[in-house]
Parts: structure tokens; sequence; C-alpha cells
């Protein structure tokens, strides 16, 4: 009997002694993969993408729900994708800086401000430490549109007018603002309204606003709205008006759109204007894997993109890291380096 029970006795020490050699392993394996169970995103686990775009009526959304829907959801890393209508370029930055979002789709002067601090108010006091770049998309266009019978022919009729300059806060503002600045035009001497691009396209059609500023890639589908009831008219800019820009603001550079671009809509002529570049960011902390896999899904994939909008004819791999305002995010880094793409 006492056999037995000394026996039993060593039996239940061995088993704990393994028991515990078995939670200290497990202990190392959770150390060596960084998985602390917090949910962070640098852990293995794959992550779910939300990416915030623009109004329904730019260019933006329509490009990020092909991005999301048509490439990002099969990609290595991501459960799960999807696209959100927003405010567009600065709630983008401010939103993926509180983790609203895992990406988004932004202009490239408003990135550069988001990270650095400067010129915009908006990020005077607080800059955006999580964003990172993961690709230049195409070029946006200053468009200030108005209807073929108003009496707006150039930049100074705009004095005394209801003008759209786009949502409070927004990309489209910032360039609103900076382009009346370099044609010695204030708030003050205009009534801004502050809408985005469907609103306004519907402004236009009922009268309560004289004209526009749209930022985006011609053509816009609200331009497009607009001339389907009425005919429009895109102004251009004058020489004057775009070498102070560009000699302020070194993001813009200048830019012609086809007057074929909106002929069945009345445009008669070409429109010189300006654009800033959109591009793609990411926050910092996903994972460089996912976002090489996101990369690399993106442009072996862009027929999706072109036949979402027009623009997506302009997202090309030798032109990635064409006016990227920003450090880019290792994952993609190591996509461009792999293909041989450099910065401009």
């Amino acid at each position: 009997m006492k056999k037995l029970k000394i026996a039993g006795f060593l039996l239940i020490i061995m088993l704990l002694a393994l028991a515990g050699c078995g939670s200290a392993q497990d202990d190392d394996a959770d150390a060596d993969s960084g998985n602390d169970n917090g949910g962070d995103k640098d852990s293995a686990e794959e992550v779910r993408v939300t990416l915030g775009t623009g109004g329904t009526s730019g260019t933006y959304y329509p490009l990020g729900v092909a991005m999301t829907e048509q490439i990002f959801s099969d990609v290595d890393g991501v459960s799960q994708s999807r696209a959100v209508s927003t405010g567009a370029s600065v709630t983008n930055a401010q939103e993926l800086s509180e983790g609203k979002y895992d990406a988004v789709l932004i202009q490239n002067d408003i990135a550069y401000y988001a990270v650095n601090g400067g010129t915009l108010d908006d990020f005077n006091d607080e800059t955006v430490d999580n964003m990172a770049g993961m690709t230049s998309l195409y070029p946006e266009d200053i468009q200030v549109v108005t209807t073929a019978d108003s009496d707006i022919k150039s930049l100074d009729d705009l004095n005394g007018k209801n003008v759209a300059v786009g949502d409070q806060g927004s990309g489209a503002e910032a360039n609103a603002n900076q382009i009346l600045e370099a044609a010695g035009i204030t708030y003050d001497d205009i009534t801004p309204q502050y809408m985005g691009f469907g609103d306004a396209s519907q402004g236009l059609q009922n009268g309560t606003i004289d004209a526009a500023f749209i930022t985006a890639g011609a053509p816009t589908s609200a331009i497009q709205e607009l001339g389907a009831n009425q005919d429009v008219n895109v102004l251009s800019l004058s020489d004057e008006v775009i070498d102070n820009l560009i000699s302020k603001y070194s993001y813009y550079t200048e830019r012609t759109i086809s007057g074929d671009t909106y002929a069945d809509y009345g445009q008669e002529e070409d429109i010189n204007t300006v654009a800033v570049m959109a591009i793609m960011v990411v926050d910092s902390e996903l994972p460089e894997d996912t976002v090489y896999n996101m990369t690399k899904a993106l442009f072996e994939n862009r027929d999706e993109l072109e036949a979402a909008h027009d623009r997506g004819t302009d997202i090309t791999l030798d032109g990635a890291r064409n006016g990227m305002s920003i450090d880019l995010h290792p994952g993609a880094e190591k996509y461009y380096d792999e293909e041989g793409i450099s910065a401009d």
C-alpha cells in the first residue's frame, strides 16, 4: 500500500512540473510573437481596414470603394475592408490620428501639414504622429465652376458673390483660401458657403450659390451632375495667380484640363489651373507585411481602379512615389524598392 501511495505522489509531482514547463513555453512563445492580447496592430492577427475617403460626389469615394471591395478584401493580413464617406482630407487626417481609420485618401499638401504643422490652423498646435505614406495616386485639379450663363468669367468676378469653398476645414477649403489670396481676394470680399461638392452642385442648379471651388480629379461627377441640367463654365486661373501660388506653395503644379473633358456639358475652352496630388496614407502602426501586401495588390489590380473612375488610369507604379510629401510606411517602401521605383 505504501508503494502505491509513493508512486501516486511522484506522479502528481511530475504532472505539475510538466504543466509548469508548458506554461513557461507558452509565455515565451507569446513574448516572441509580440502577442500581449492587447489587440494592437503589431500583432500577427489579421487587421480590419477602414478607409476614409471623401464625399460621394467626389473622386475619393468611388476609388476607395473599389480598393476596399475589389482589392484589399483578398489581401493576406486583412480580414475585412470597407470604405466610408467623409469630409475628406483634413477630417481624414484628424480621424486617422484618433484611430477611427486605418488608411485614408488625402491631398499631399494636407498630409504634409498634418505631419509637420505649419500653415493650416488645423495642425498648428497638434500634428498627426501616426501617418505614413502608401502611394501617390493622381493629380487633383482645382476647379472653379459656375454656370455658362453666369456673369462670372474670372476670379475677380467672385467679389460680392455667394461662393462654395468646400466643407469647412477640408483640403478643398484650404485650396480655395490660398487661391483667393493669390488673386488678392479674401473671405470678406465674398460670402463663403461651406459645403461639399454634391451640395455645391445642387446650389448652382437652384441658384443659391454663384460659384464653387472643387478640388478633385477631372472629370468630377459633381460638375457632370450640374452639366446634365445646365451648361457649365470652369474658370481658368490667370498666369499671375498660378505663378503666385507655385512660388509660395511648392506642392502646387501647373495643370491644363482639356476642354473636351466637359465638352458635353457646355465647356468650350481648355482650363488653365493648378493641381495638388491625391495620395493614400496608412496608420504607421499597421504591420509591415500587411501594407506590403496591400501596396502590391493595388498595382496588380489597377483595372479595378480604372473601372471605378477615369482617374484610375492615372494611378501607375512608375508614379507611386511622385509627390509623396511624407515618409513612406516600411511595407510600401519595401515593395517599391523590390520593383526599382525611386522617388522623383
